[in-house]
């Protein structure tokens, strides 16, 4: 019997190529519209709904391929006799495939200018319900360009496509649906009906602990060229849960500190940031890749052990020797979990690669292009027991420039916004609360997760100390205002110059008068504006 193959395209790109084939296979196809007219003019016979139906499209188009022939054609059982026998007496053919795509409502709702009427013009229902029927009736469902290769290529094989890759397609569809009626929902609703959906990239060995398994990664197939899917493992061990997550971290700090030097025209053409267990532990910018990566090393070599590094530019020979010795004693090697850059050559991955691949090397050219527009916006989705929360990302950039910011005491001399700029980065992309403490381009301590600002500050330079940093000298960033003198004057008498902070305290006057007596630069702006706390 001859396979029938029902098509309705919004984007008609190649779809003739794909109907080509089939008919070369010996498929009819049965088309509606604009499909049907594009294919015609293409050359492919066509078989037009319409006719099927016992008339043509109504309501100015909106009701097409809405009718119970199409839809019997794809739920007739075909192992059930009477159901084949009854498709026959009515003259509808037994519909073997369906490729079909959606109108973009995603495009519509994102458009400036949109509204309910638009949106509602916008939503496709034939396609869906086309999509659904197809699936439910056991059919070749495609709603992805990129299966049709595949699928064609599995008939040319052997004549049909396989139960296995059946359920697979049909999966993808109802997926695909889901997440079309979700976008509906979370736009009329105005977000009070939302969700989250992903496909899965790859799974992890566990989560964050051994007996968490499995541990998997999704992708909410966004365009950004910094989400984690655009990101390519070169090694056959995939990345660990807590790999993951610090990337995600890691990439939250590199391009905040990007972004900051952007938009206050600050020159850098490097950026390294190492992580461990989601706050840096290491952090460097400059001209010199070498400089930087002992810098980054420098900070604090201890935290830095099995940690992941972040850089913005190629790793080769040279820095891979530089990442592995500088301050290694006995000709031992530094053990890494991760190391993520732009490119990575064979012979760096060649020296640096550990047993049984427990170094992952992960590289995504987008991190060589950093600048004040790589900053994640969407919005940031959490579990809670029950629930999720949902809220903004986090998107300020410090801009000193900004009429908001204050600056206290004596600027004369001072030349290390740049500095200023890696801690405030550093402390708003770490677990508050925090302190960070930048001396001469690189991270000497970052005192994270504290319950008060005085337990961050000692914290932060007890770090500091312990890595054999002189914090004489240094600058601070805290990610939100200290209620209390007690704070700055721990960093003063530690010997910071320079200390940013937002402002808001009922104590903003005594610490601004304090820094001012003690020759300390105190940058501020509205804790309104400003406040960083992240990753509570």
């Amino acid at each position: 019997m001859k396979k029938t193959a029902l098509i309705s395209a919004y984007h008609k790109e190649n779809i003739e190529k794909f109907a080509k084939k089939l008919v070369d296979l010996g498929w009819g196809i049965l088309a509606s519209g604009g499909t049907a007219k594009y294919l015609v003019e293409h050359g492919i016979k066509v078989r037009d709904v319409a006719k099927l139906v016992g008339g043509k499209a109504i309501l100015g188009h909106r009701v097409v391929t809405l009718s119970r022939e199409i839809h019997a054609g794809l739920m007739a059982r075909p192992d059930v006799r009477e159901d084949i026998e009854e498709l026959e007496r009515l003259g509808i053919p037994f519909i073997d495939l369906v490729c079909v795509d959606l109108y973009p409502l995603e495009e519509a709702i994102a458009k400036p200018d949109a509204n309910c009427k638009s949106v509602i013009e916008a939503t496709d229902v034939g396609g869906p319900t086309l999509i659904r029927s197809a699936a439910k009736g056991g059919r070749v469902v495609i709603c992805d360009p990129s299966d049709r290769i595949g699928v064609i290529e599995e008939i040319r094989e052997i004549g049909d496509v396989s139960l296995e890759r059946k359920k697979e397609l049909a999966a993808k569809a109802e997926y695909v649906i889901s997440k079309y009626c979700l976008e509906s929902a979370k736009y009329h609703s105005e977000e009070k009906y939302n969700g989250v959906m992903g496909q899965q990239i790859s799974e992890t060995l566990y989560g964050e602990n051994a007996w968490q398994v499995p541990g998997r990664l999704y992708s909410t197939e966004d365009n950004d060229p910094l989400a984690l899917d655009k990101f390519q493992v070169l090694t056959e061990m995939a990345p660990s849960y807590n790999n993951l997550c610090d990337l995600d971290r890691l990439l939250q700090t590199i391009t905040h500190l990007a972004a900051a030097f952007d938009i206050n025209g600050i020159s850098a053409k490097c950026y390294t940031v190492a992580a461990k267990h989601g706050n840096a532990c290491g952090a460097a910018f400059g001209d010199n890749k070498i400089e930087v990566i002992k810098k980054t090393i420098e900070g604090d070599p201890r935290a830095i052990f099995r940690g992941l590094v972040m850089l913005n530019f190629e790793i080769d020979e040279k820095e891979a020797e530089i990442i592995l010795t500088h301050l290694m004693e006995n000709n031992q090697r530094r053990l890494l979990d991760g190391i993520i850059a732009p490119s990575i050559s064979q012979k760096a991955i060649a020296m640096m690669r550990r047993k049984k691949d427990k170094c992952r090397f992960i590289v995504n050219p987008a991190l060589a292009n950093l600048d004040k527009n790589s900053i994640d916006s969407s919005k940031r989705f959490r579990y809670v027991r029950g629930g999720f929360l949902t809220q903004p990302n986090y998107t300020f950039v410090l801009d000193l420039a900004n009429p908001e910011v204050k600056i206290f005491g004596n600027q004369e001399n001072w030349e290390d916004r740049g500095d200023l700029l890696l801690a405030w980065a550093i402390s708003a992309t770490s677990n508050s609360n925090t302190i960070a403490l930048v001396n001469n381009g690189k991270l000497i301590g970052n005192g994270v997760g504290q319950q008060d600002r005085v337990g961050c500050c000692e914290l932060a330079i007890k770090r500091a100390k312990d890595a054999g940093h002189d914090t004489e000298g240094a600058v601070a960033a805290s990610d939100s205002f200290f209620p209390f003198p007690d704070a700055p004057e721990t960093l003063v008498k530690a010997g910071v110059k320079a200390i940013f902070s937002t402002s808001g305290s009922v104590k903003d006057k005594e610490i601004q008068k304090l820094c001012v007596e003690k020759s300390v630069i105190l940058v501020q702006i509205p804790d309104k504006l400003a406040r960083g706390f992240f990753g509570h």
